[in-house]
């Protein structure tokens, strides 16, 4: 019998200087599927994009330095995000293809599972791993 998990509550929000920059980033160097992108009048001002990874959940973006919007204040290239996935190896080649910064090459961990790091053009840190959690 399979069971449907259940569907994503936690989905992280990140701020971009250069959102459209970053969508082409995650959907062709990381593998996210572009789902939802809403532009202001300005076609390179992101008001919201959701971008949903193939093996379950998402991310939410826009471009920074909008006024009357609270998470567009907030600093760009500070995030941290872990994305599970069990072809850790096939990610991390795909985006060091789109240029991105391997911080942490593929490795086994001490705890389980299998992890990369790398760092997106604006300095967030994208964590691919196979570990699940406990």
């Amino acid at each position: 019998m399979t069971t449907t998990p259940p569907p994503t509550s936690v989905w992280p929000a990140l701020n971009y200087a250069d959102a459209p920059a970053a969508i082409r980033l995650l959907v062709d160097g990381f593998g996210f599927e572009e789902r939802l992108v809403v532009s202001g009048n300005d076609p390179r001002a992101i008001e919201h994009a959701e971008l949903r990874w193939p093996e379950g959940g998402g991310v939410m973006l826009g471009s920074a330095n909008r006024d009357g919007n609270e998470f567009a204040r907030r600093p760009t290239g500070t995030a941290a995000v872990y994305v599970m996935t069990d072809a850790v190896d096939a990610v991390i080649e795909r985006a060091t293809a789109a240029g991105v910064d391997v911080v942490r090459a593929p490795a086994d961990q001490d705890y389980g599972g299998r992890t990369a790091t790398v760092r997106d053009h604006e300095g967030n840190l994208w964590t691919f791993g196979s570990y699940r959690g406990a």
